[in-house]
């Protein structure tokens, strides 16, 4: 039934009122101007009870799982640099996925990739702990998740790089933020530096398979699949019909003055499928109008 349909159902009243990206932001903003009220020369016992690190992680202090996610290097190691990085892809990104995925969902994809992330960067700082072993801080890998998630649902989206005059899909974003990962991984003394890239490949892959199999069912399928060759069907016959000359097609009878079944089978079924393709933004005017009626229909009942 139509009103079974994930896109007409009413709002759940316990729903959160207000933008999760933005209070994802603001925390991030005011963990950060506490840590640094706290020690502002230097890391102290509230970075090592809180940030994520493999030995701590090993003795049980998995609360570091959550807690790495909102905490950043200190102000005076370029930590603004580090939290504006963060806010931004979380800012660019968050609202067009939270509008997609609905806000709970969004947040279990937001913090899923955070956790995600932390356990493979920990899992590489247990296997090269020379390398990657030192501890970890920041928001990159749930942001990466939100990257990844936004590329999948729309990879054709043209996105303009921060203060530079670049423009590229969504879908590119994605492999360029999978290579330079790659790359830091690969040469850790030369470009890894203290960027945890095991973290952000980790919230980048949870979000490919969190929109990929996870994302509540088939109502919101993945519009692009990275690692899945592309096949085009084989056209076995091609013909070219000719109407005839006197035929005239059927005019469509007006939605008001269809049955209620025939109506939602004939006219808001095709705007579902749509939907579920290619995400509500694609919707024409009058697709619009056509759910409002359907919606003051089910209302009636």
């Amino acid at each position: 039934m139509l009103e079974d349909r994930d896109y007409m159902r009413q709002r759940p009243s316990y729903e959160v009122p207000w933008s999760v990206t933005l209070v994802l932001i603001i925390l991030n903003v005011l963990v950060f101007i506490v840590e640094n009220a706290i020690s502002p020369y230097g890391w102290t016992p509230f970075y090592s009870h809180l940030e994520l690190s493999a030995p701590d992680l090993l003795h049980g202090h998995l609360w570091q799982l959550l807690t790495f996610q909102f905490l950043h290097a200190p102000l005076h190691d370029g930590g603004i640099f580090h939290l504006v990085g963060n806010c931004f892809t979380i800012y660019v990104f968050g609202h067009a996925v939270e509008e997609v995925f609905g806000k709970w969902s969004f947040l279990r994809l937001y913090l899923a990739s955070g956790v995600v992330g932390g356990l493979v960067q920990v899992a590489a700082a247990l296997v090269w702990p020379h390398y990657f072993g030192g501890p970890v801080v920041g928001a990159s890998a749930g942001a990466f998740g939100l990257v990844a998630a936004f590329a999948m649902r729309f990879p054709d989206q043209l996105l303009k790089l921060f203060l530079l005059p670049v423009e590229l899909r969504a879908k590119t974003l994605l492999w360029v933020s999978i290579g330079l990962s790659a790359l830091g991984i690969a040469l850790p003394e030369s470009l890894g530096g203290r960027v945890a890239h095991w973290a952000h490949l980790g919230g980048i892959f949870t979000g490919i398979i969190y929109v990929r199999y996870l994302a509540d069912g088939a109502r919101l399928p993945a519009t692009w699949r990275p690692f899945r060759k592309a096949t085009r069907p084989r056209e076995l016959v091609s013909a070219r019909l000719r109407p005839a000359a006197n035929w005239q097609p059927p005019k469509p009878a007006p939605p008001a003055d269809l049955p209620p079944a025939e109506f939602i089978s004939r006219e808001v079924d095709p705007i579902l499928d749509k939907i579920s393709a290619h995400g509500i933004q694609s919707l024409t005017e009058r697709e619009r109008q056509i759910l409002e009626a359907a919606r003051a229909k089910i209302a009636r009942r």
